[in-house]
């Protein structure tokens, strides 16, 4: 049993030394766009679910790469402010699953295949998403999501959610960038976001470390039906997004425990799917239930349950006709030692841009605003440079 801990926690240790550059780049990125996209005009630039209202959703839920839970309040804080709930919920949807720290990380792990899927997978989810609300969603329902919405319930990270940090100052991105205010702004999301998905990713890290050292790939594959793949093709989306339902890891935490579920047998649309559904996990259901009632919030775990399982298997099938599956399941999952390899001289050199990114947030007030990340600010009150 002890052997079996240690080689868990071994397996683990090594996954998480594995991604460390690449989520320390992937924040450090989110962090410098975030420092220049204001979260102040959302709300009016989301006035309905049109085609533009939509595209501009992504685009800004694209530019405001958020942890699971602090996607979800800033989503409820958009439609307070009055944008539309659609639009807000593509926001949210584009938020944590078109982001640069959740590609850079699947790069590693799973791939450049697995991370063109899921970003292509995602488009296809958020216009399923659009379709079925319009086709399914009554106004009476929305009318009585945006009273329980403005009773503002408490969630998780709605202080995240609320702080707008970014540079609103004229110039060319460069120049704000660069600034003082610039590379403080920048600090400050860097520390931030990592602070609101570090329990997620430490969580997922020990998931995946453990299943893969104790959870034998015969189960797996009896779970995944791998030995008819006919069926499985099908079996793999409707089961992946389950399977994130119960893990209770959202956001970036999940692609190492994808990477297991890959390398168990596990169809390719299955592992999209997986990753997909960081927005359906039990306590963020939880949290909808708070923010928009418990009607909207089976509608939401419906809906989005149905266009993760869709997008993926279309994703599946469009990449099995170009030939772009992976013949191999050899996701990495662990590494023997911590060699000196090029892994270790990228880990060395972003912990120095971390520590670098760190010490300003610490000279400019930061561990104040991380106090208050978690508390629920007022409704119209924001925290701003």
């Amino acid at each position: 049993m002890t052997h079996a801990i240690v080689d868990a926690l071994s397996r683990s240790l090594s996954m998480g030394w594995e991604i460390l550059w690449p989520l320390i780049l992937g924040f450090a990125l989110s962090a410098a766009v975030q420092a220049v996209v204001s979260h102040k005009e959302m709300g009016r630039l989301l006035p309905d679910d049109s085609l533009r209202s939509i595209a501009v959703a992504v685009g800004l839920g694209a530019a405001s790469s958020s942890c699971s839970y602090a996607a979800v309040a800033l989503a409820r804080s958009l439609f307070r402010k009055g944008a539309n709930f659609t639009a807000a919920m593509a926001f949210e949807l584009a938020s944590t699953n078109i982001v640069a720290e959740l590609s850079v990380v699947m790069l590693v792990l799973l791939g450049w295949r697995f991370m063109l899927a899921e970003a292509i997978g995602a488009g296809f989810m958020i216009a399923i998403v659009v379709l079925l609300f319009r086709l399914f969603l009554p106004p009476g329902m929305v009318a009585e999501a945006r009273a329980q919405a403005d009773r503002g319930l408490s969630g998780r990270m709605e202080g995240h959610a609320e702080m707008d940090m970014a540079v609103a100052d004229e110039g060319s991105i460069l120049a704000r960038l660069t600034s003082a205010n610039g590379i403080t702004a920048t600090s400050h999301y860097f520390v931030m976001d990592w602070a609101s998905v570090l329990v997620d990713v430490v969580l997922g890290l020990l998931i995946a470390g453990a299943i893969s050292a104790l959870v034998p790939d015969q189960l797996w594959q009896k779970l995944f039906l791998a030995q008819d793949s006919g069926i499985a093709v099908f079996w793999g989306p409707l089961i992946g997004p389950l399977i994130a339902v119960f893990s209770f890891v959202c956001s970036v935490g999940n692609i190492p425990l994808a990477a297991v579920l890959w390398n168990g047998g596990i169809s390719f649309g299955g592992v999209i799917a997986f990753i997909l559904a960081d927005l359906i996990v039990l306590p963020v259901l939880d949290i909808y239930r708070k923010y928009y009632g418990r009607k909207m919030a089976a509608f939401l775990f419906v809906a989005f349950y149905a266009a993760m399982a869709a997008a993926a298997f279309i994703v599946d099938r469009i990449f099995a006709v170009s030939g772009l599956i992976p013949r191999e399941r050899n996701a990495m999952v662990v590494e023997a030692a911590f060699t000196s390899n090029y892994t270790a001289w990228l880990n060395i050199l972003f912990l120095v841009l971390a520590t670098v990114l760190l010490w300003r947030f610490k000279i400019t007030g930061g561990p104040a605003m991380l106090r208050m990340m978690s508390r629920p600010v007022p409704h119209g009150h924001h925290h701003c440079h």
